[in-house]
């Protein structure tokens, strides 16, 4: 699952984009730009510390970023099938803007950023912390990592 959303960098916009693994809550990929589209899509699935063809689903809201051919070729390369939001259905994306109020809260308003390259070594910072260190409730209180290492599964969010 994945989603965009900006932070104050510079004093202008940059976005980041974070790829969510609904099996553990583990943020697996991440990237940031100036620009909202299908080249941050795609940094951040080359982000990824895994096999693509591994990844048996992609879901997002229907942002211009993720619904356009640069994806449509990537997912289709390794055989991922898309889930796009219903238009007009917000909690089809729960997961994800559960995730970015955490990633909010948690990071971008705590934080800043004079450049680009600031946001992405504190955000590679985050994202370590994040998967390595915070505890999850809906994982039973632990990490995304540990929760992969004792080989458990989500039954239901």
């Amino acid at each position: 699952m994945s989603d965009v959303t900006y932070v104050k960098t510079g004093g202008r916009r940059a976005y980041t984009c974070l790829l969510l693994d609904l099996a553990n809550r583990e943020l697996v990929g991440h990237a940031a730009s100036w620009n909202r589209d299908s080249r941050l899509a795609k940094s951040t699935f080359a982000s990824m510390d895994c096999n693509l063809f591994d990844v048996d689903i992609f879901h997002t809201d229907r942002g211009s970023e993720y619904d356009n051919m640069a994806i449509d070729e990537l997912l289709e390369f390794f055989g991922i099938r898309r889930s796009l939001s219903s238009k007009g259905a917000p909690p089809d994306n729960a997961v994800a803007e559960a995730a970015f109020k955490l990633y909010k809260a948690e990071f971008a308003y705590r934080e800043h950023f004079n450049t680009l390259e600031e946001l992405q070594v504190k955000l590679s910072n985050y994202v370590y912390w994040f998967n390595n260190t915070r505890i999850h409730s809906t994982l039973g209180y632990m990490t995304p990592v540990e929760f992969k290492k004792n080989g458990l599964l989500i039954l239901s969010s």
